[in-house]
């Protein structure tokens, strides 16, 4: 039972904030009874499953090693997924259990599929839920990847503990103290964002929909076209530089801002970013242009930036079907889904300084290959990265593969096609959002796939969210060997 109990303690705290943010959809809804009464009892449930939880939590709180930590995560994740699904699953909308779980998962993942096949049909109160929780999870994910993945050595996270980075500023402050700047912070940086949506011409609703799911590069929308609705070069200018911040490492934000230096733009995760963000919208642009599409560069350029910037960093927005610019910018967007933001940020992915890593390991090998007897030091960000650092990062890309692989295979098993089965696991895992074709696609969603492959789904995206090890560990039976 100790090992149960700090996850159950920070579990009664986390369903109290739960069920308090049930209440700000539930005053968008007063206007019709029915649905403000829908979230007043998701909320009432979440108070009641508080108090259950602090109930069996009494007792004092054993240390908390690595085996308690791997637990509180993947416990309270899975608690926030069930719990979130209530306000569907009580809405006078009939949604059905799995359904309802889907659309939690995906919003408290960030990831931005949907099973909604009308979302301008729905209730106010739902888009708020939705675009809530998406912001809710933005925020949660870089605090676990700040405060807990680093401890656990979860995907080669030890790099950004304190011997290798300016996450040194962690071992100076508590950890309570670090987690408020980056909530202050993250909140600033999404009001500018719902100023500036409302400056260039949305409403007041749909900006602060809009700004809670691009900083938290989740991507629901209030329409069915999602930003090709406002088809406006303006605003998805805005949406995807703030995409891109939410991409970037809130941590490094904050000593940025502290220490009044362009620390952000030195890490070398950050300037990854931007090349890549620049150079594939230069080539995907060059290809277009010259593939004879009927419009100016400029409109080539733009449509370009947004769609690239919201698939390299797993937003999910789309202002248009990119399925039907070709075969070669389809296969681009297939191959940027791996990519991701930045550690510490609230994008998907696989992260950028994996990659980073991978080429460290792999230049390493070549040199080896030609001087055997000589010895190579490794540096990231001008720090040493040990060993131990590139097998966790290399054991992170194999439980990836080995994931996709298999989600691919169960979900054309039961029936999907070839692409709808690659894309959708990959997009599920790497919570992007929209995967490829028809069914899934930019302009398609999930409501048409079977439960079994909704469930499925639904596992991928919290798997993916937790960097793998961090959920999976916990069905090993070595975890539960005392």
């Amino acid at each position: 039972m100790n090992l149960f109990i700090p996850a159950l303690k920070i579990g009664a705290f986390v369903m109290l904030l739960w069920g308090t943010a049930m209440l700000l959809p539930a005053l968008v809804s007063l206007s019709n009874w029915d649905d403000c009464r829908d979230f007043l009892l998701s909320a009432a449930c979440c108070y009641l499953l508080a108090a259950l939880l602090f109930r069996l939590s009494q007792g004092s709180v054993p240390h908390l090693h690595p085996r308690a930590l791997f637990m509180i995560t993947a416990f309270n994740w899975l608690l926030l997924c069930l719990t979130g699904s209530l306000p569907y699953y009580f809405s006078q909308d009939h949604i059905s259990f799995v359904d309802s779980l889907f659309e939690s998962v995906s919003g408290v993942t960030t990831t931005g599929g949907s099973i909604f096949s009308d979302i301008e049909s729905l209730p106010d109160g739902l888009l708020i839920w939705r675009s809530t929780q998406q912001w809710i999870g933005g925020i949660g994910i870089i605090l676990v990847a700040v405060a807990i993945l680093p401890s656990l050595k979860v995907g080669g996270m030890r790099l950004f503990r304190s011997e290798f980075s300016e996450w040194a500023q962690l071992e100076s402050g508590s950890i309570s103290k670090i987690a408020s700047q980056i909530i202050v912070i993250y909140a600033l940086i999404s009001l500018a964002c719902l100023l500036a949506y409302r400056y260039f011409g949305m409403d007041w609703f749909d900006a602060l929909n809009h700004s809670m799911t691009t900083v938290s590069t989740g991507g629901f929308s209030t329409y069915n076209n999602s930003f090709g609705h406002f088809d406006s070069g303006h605003l998805q200018a805005i949406a995807s530089l703030f995409m891109i911040l939410g991409a970037c490492p809130f941590i490094l934000i904050v000593l940025s801002i502290q220490n009044r230096s362009i620390m952000l733009l030195r890490d070398s995760q950050v300037r990854l970013l931007l090349k890549l963000v620049l150079g594939t919208t230069v080539l995907l642009t060059v290809w277009r242009y010259l593939a004879g599409e009927a419009h100016s560069v400029l409109d080539l350029f733009e449509s370009s930036v947004f769609n690239l910037v919201s698939i390299i960093t797993t937003s999910g927005f789309a202002s248009e079907d990119f399925n039907q610019w070709g075969s070669f910018p389809v296969i681009l967007m297939g191959f940027l889904m791996f990519s991701g933001g930045c550690s510490g940020s609230t994008s998907g992915g696989v992260k950028l300084f994996r990659y980073q890593l991978l080429a460290i390991f792999m230049r390493e090998h070549l040199q080896k290959a030609l001087h055997p007897s000589l010895t190579w030091s490794r540096t990231y960000n001008g720090r040493p990265v040990q060993e131990d650092v590139l097998v966790s990062a290399l054991a992170y890309l194999f439980f990836v593969m080995m994931s996709w692989f298999v989600s691919s295979a169960v979900l054309a098993g039961i029936g999907l096609d070839p692409v709808t089965s690659i894309t959708g696991s990959l997009s599920a895992l790497m919570n992007v959002g929209p995967g490829l074709g028809e069914i899934i696609g930019p302009v398609g969603n999930y409501s048409s796939l079977p439960d079994v492959a909704k469930y499925v789904l639904s596992f991928d995206m919290l798997l993916g969210r937790l960097e793998f090890l961090a959920l999976l560990i916990i069905f090993t039976r070595d975890y539960w060997k005392w």
